[in-house]
């Protein structure tokens, strides 16, 4: 019986406008002379069961070009990215096709995650080989919430049943490929993978992962990216 694959695809087409800047968010350079999109790919394309990878950038992007992986002997292709993040990933998903099957896994990952870590990303491939579905590296919500209307406080939630996802969200391709087509055809609107997939009524599981593994959305969270990555290099 064939060993499952396990393909990565990295969204990249974003403009990043809440960070400010001339370029994405995604090609800031860190301290260690990275750029986040480079961070990100030289943690996730030196796991050893990741076969392949797509990375869907703008159709107008000069930037990854420039890139040291642009030329990865496990970078597939790059694929156009589209106007929401699904669009991108269902762009990414049509490249892998003829790369991968149905049970095969799909990673994906946001290009500004460069923190996340390698032991996160193989206890969340060994934790969910064996699932029929999938699911994502996320975080229990330890603050205590509030819900609130124009910053006056409605209600306060009940943090037990509540995390924060992160990425890789990791799905069966053929299972993935379905949601994001169901995403399209009933005109729905998703923030990540595990929502397409929420919407077809199957479960994701849960797998705890590290904090420092933040999305870069301000100027702040790139000093802190900095901060973790020059903590564990």
């Amino acid at each position: 019986m064939p060993t499952d694959q396990y393909f990565l695809v990295v969204p990249a087409s974003g403009i990043g406008s809440r960070i400010g800047g001339d370029i994405p968010k995604q090609y800031l350079k860190l301290n260690n002379g990275l750029s986040v999109l480079d961070q990100t790919l030289k943690t996730l394309l030196n796991i050893d069961q990741i076969k392949g990878c797509v990375v869907a950038i703008a159709k107008n992007d000069n930037h990854f070009k420039q890139s040291e992986f642009f030329n990865h002997p496990k970078l597939l292709a790059t694929a156009i990215g589209g106007k929401e993040r699904f669009h991108s990933v269902i762009s990414a998903l049509n490249i892998l096709k003829p790369f991968a099957g149905n049970n095969d896994w799909v990673l994906v990952h946001d290009a500004a995650r460069p923190c996340v870590e390698t032991t996160d990303v193989i206890n969340l491939i060994n934790q969910l080989k064996h699932h029929p579905t999938g699911g994502l590296l996320a975080n229990r919500v330890v603050d205590t919430i509030k819900k609130a209307n124009n910053c006056i406080v409605e209600s306060t939630l009940d943090r037990s049943a509540l995390w924060q996802a992160q990425t890789p969200q990791m799905y069966r391709f053929g299972v993935l490929s379905k949601a994001l087509e169901n995403v399209i055809n009933n005109n729905l609107m998703i923030t990540d993978e595990a929502s397409a997939i929420e919407h077809l009524g199957l479960e994701s599981v849960l797998v705890s992962a590290s904090k420092s593994n933040l999305k870069i959305t301000t100027a702040e969270d790139l000093k802190l990216a900095n901060f973790y990555l020059e903590s564990i290099g």
